[in-house]
This record gives structure tokens, sequence and C-alpha cells, in this order.
């Protein structure tokens, strides 16, 4: 039975978001957090890019040494050929004998608006596609060549404005990547003027003519990017395809955002007639979501609106008379799904009141073996020094008190971590 997944691209679109950053320990931990909410792929970034270099190679050795649990990580490139190549050189050879990034996603302007005023005519329709499948031919030579057999490796391929491009050519467009080696064409909602109805009828469309998943990628400027995402996938399975669902973490992305990713489970979950006919194959564990949510918001910088659904501070609020009534009687009579199941509210070290000793940028020793200790976490023998190296510069790196959860993960993978700072440990 064909059954939904979510590829998170928080990492890669919502850190475009303008007047926001994260920092790379921040997105070291946005894959650890999709990792514990069960997220089959997170895209974490651009390969070819200088400054991801260190931290795409830190991502590579902490999912080989567990910290990711399951997640896929992806990376993301121009349908370029030389940027293809650039990519999958950034992880020589892997650590353990095992091929560095397996996934990736190669995205090139399909509509005639990008045709005419982007590319302003130096491509046409089939020079697209020629350049999308030599990036698709790269990226098989180098998967195959580093010992990955297909169902281990993935190849995804984005039409970028994908909503306004007519359905014949991107069904063209779309049987070229397939042919290819792509095993996904990410339809791309890039100006967020779809709507439910109509994607649902494209997707199902498209999905049947070329016989591989049609991954939704939706942004929110109409304020549909989840319902757009939900009907997108259910077009889909209409075509009995399995659905990938792009997400960001509390919807960031650049201008109104992308497609909220606890949103979309939640909608998936206990949306009235979804919830009963769709199946989520990935295995979601919901108790991290409120962890994951006011993280994000604390780390990006970004405050989250109080009716934010699930994780917004008025979520499960209620004051007037009926609901309240209501509410106390039997929280069924307003409330869709129970508040418990999106897990514990955190209660960090950092945010403790009154007095408090913490570790960071400038702490020292004492400091640190109290916190460590504080937490219940030990640090292997003969280890101390980096781990404590770590705290300092990834506080540094975010210019905010870490948290319980970044803390553990230093403590858990300091060699693995030590990678995104080449040069400053002594390695």
């Amino acid at each position: 039975m064909p059954s939904i997944h979510f590829l998170d691209v928080t990492n890669r679109d919502g850190v475009q978001t303008a007047r926001t950053g994260l920092s790379k320990f921040g997105k070291v931990m946005v894959n650890f957090y999709l990792g514990r909410l069960g997220v089959a792929q997170s895209e974490i970034g651009f390969p070819s890019l200088f400054h991801e270099v260190p931290y795409v190679r830190a991502c590579v050795a902490l999912a080989q040494a567990g910290a990711f649990g399951q997640l896929r990580l992806s990376g993301w490139c121009r349908a370029v050929p030389a940027d293809v190549e650039s990519a999958v050189s950034v992880v020589p050879e892997a650590r353990r004998g095992a091929p560095g990034l397996r996934h990736y996603n190669l995205s090139i302007s399909t509509s005639d608006q990008m045709i005419a005023h982007k590319f302003r005519g130096r491509l046409d329709r089939a020079a697209i596609i020629g350049e999308m499948t030599a990036a698709v031919a790269v990226a098989q030579a180098a998967l195959r060549g580093a010992g990955g057999a297909p169902g281990e490796y993935s190849i995804g391929v984005n039409a970028e404005d994908g909503s306004r491009t007519d359905e014949g050519y991107l069904t063209e467009f779309a049987l070229a990547a397939r042919d290819a080696g792509a095993t996904r064409v990410r339809y791309c909602d890039t100006i967020g003027g779809d709507s439910p109805g109509r994607i649902r009828e494209r997707f199902a469309k498209l999905a049947s003519a070329v016989g591989i998943p049609i991954e939704t990628h939706c942004h929110n400027d109409l304020g549909m990017a989840v319902a757009n995402s939900v009907s997108g996938a259910l077009g889909d399975l209409d075509a009995g395809q399995d659905a990938w669902v792009n997400t960001c973490v509390n919807g960031i992305g650049e201008r109104a955002g992308n497609a909220d990713l606890l949103s979309c489970i939640l909608a998936f979950r206990h949306g009235f007639g979804v919830a009963d006919s769709v199946s989520i194959g990935d295995p979601v564990d919901e108790s991290w979501a409120r962890r994951f949510g006011l993280w994000a918001a604390y780390a990006f910088g970004q405050p989250l609106p109080p009716a934010w659904p699930g994780v917004g501070r008025n979520a499960f609020a209620h004051e007037s008379g009926i609901h309240a009534d209501g509410a106390l009687k039997d929280r069924g009579n307003y409330e869709l799904y129970d508040d418990a199941t999106l897990g514990p509210f955190p209660e960090d070290w950092h945010a403790r009141a009154g007095r408090v000793v913490l570790t960071g940028e400038y702490g020292g020793k004492a400091g640190f073996r109290h916190v460590m200790d504080g937490l219940g976490l030990s640090v292997a023998a003969g280890e101390e020094d980096l781990v404590f190296s770590l705290v300092q510069l990834c506080a540094a790196a975010t210019g905010k008190p870490l948290t319980d959860d970044e803390l553990r993960l230093i403590a858990g993978y300091p060699r693995e971590l030590a990678l995104l700072f080449p040069g400053q440990l002594g390695d």
C-alpha cells in the first residue's frame, strides 16, 4: 500500500529565510531532532558550497555513528554537472568504507516564466532537460562508484516553479528524469500560488504518467502550503505511488515560509477524511515535536505565534465560557488530539530561575563539570578536554546558552562533532 514519507528541507530552504540564521552546529541539531522525530530524510544543505563542507563531513560521520537514528541525509545542488561533481567529492572516501552522501536533489527551473525571465535565452526547454539528465548521470556514476546499490541511494530532480509549468512539458521533463535514473521528481510550488484541488489533480496525472513518486514542495504565500502538501500527497496516492512531502520546522522558509512539519504530520494523523485513508510510512514519534519546535524558535530567534498548531502557547488554551466548560468536562469536546502526545515542555538547565551555574563560550572547567554532572552526562575517558572545547566552540557559534539536548549531543559524539571545526582542536 502506498504511504506518506517526510523529507524535511529546514537545513536547505529553511535556513535561507531572510533576516534569520542558524549556525552549523544548529543545523546539526536540526538533523538530531529530525532523527528523533522519525522523519525519513533531511536535505542537509549545499555540499558544493565551501563553508558547508566541514558541516557536511561532520553530519556524515554523525550519521554513521548513529547520532541521527535512521534519518537519511541528502544534499541539494543545481542540476549542473560541475556542481554535482563538486558535491560528490566533498566526502572523498567515507569512514569505515561507506560512501558519503547517498541521496541528492538536483534542481532546475522549468516554467516559461523562468525560461524567459531568469535564463533569458541561455536555456530553452530542450537544453533544460539536457542539463538535468547530464547532472543525474554524474550523480549516478558517483554513487555507483562509491559502492551504492540501487535502493541504497536516491536521486531526486526538482522542477522549480513546477506549479507554473504546463502539464505537457512537466510530463516530458519528469519522464526524462526517470529514464536518466531519478527516483523522484519534486514539484515545486515555488511562489505558493497553487490550490488544493488543482495540485491534487496535477499530482495524480503526473504520477500516473511517470510511474514514480512526485514530491511536494509548497510555499506559503497564500497560506495554503500545508493544505497543498496534503492534497498533492493524496494525488500521489490516487496514482498508486508513495508520497514524499517537503517540510520545514515551524513553517520557516523564504518569504512566507514552507509547509510546517508538525502541521503536516498532524493533518495526516488527525485530518477528517485523511487520517482514516492514508498510512505514514515513517516511524514518526510525535513526543519529540514540542522539544523540536520550541528549540527551533529559540535557535532561529523566531518566536512562535501563540496560535501556532501544536506547539504555540495557546494551542491548548481555553478561556471563553462555553469552551472552558466543555474542555473541563471532556477535553475531546474542544481538542482534536491530546497535547501530551507532543511531548513535555523542555526545562533546560540554562533557563533555570534564580542561582544557577552555567557552561558556555567563556566558562571554565568547574562550571563545565558542574553542569555535565547535573545533567548526568558522562564523558569518555580522555575526552574531557575535547568535550569542554566543543562546548565553548558551539556556544560561540550559536551565540546563545546551549540547551540540554545540545550538551547531550556534544557529550555523546565529540569526535564526530570536532569535524565542524577543522584546525581548531589540534587535529
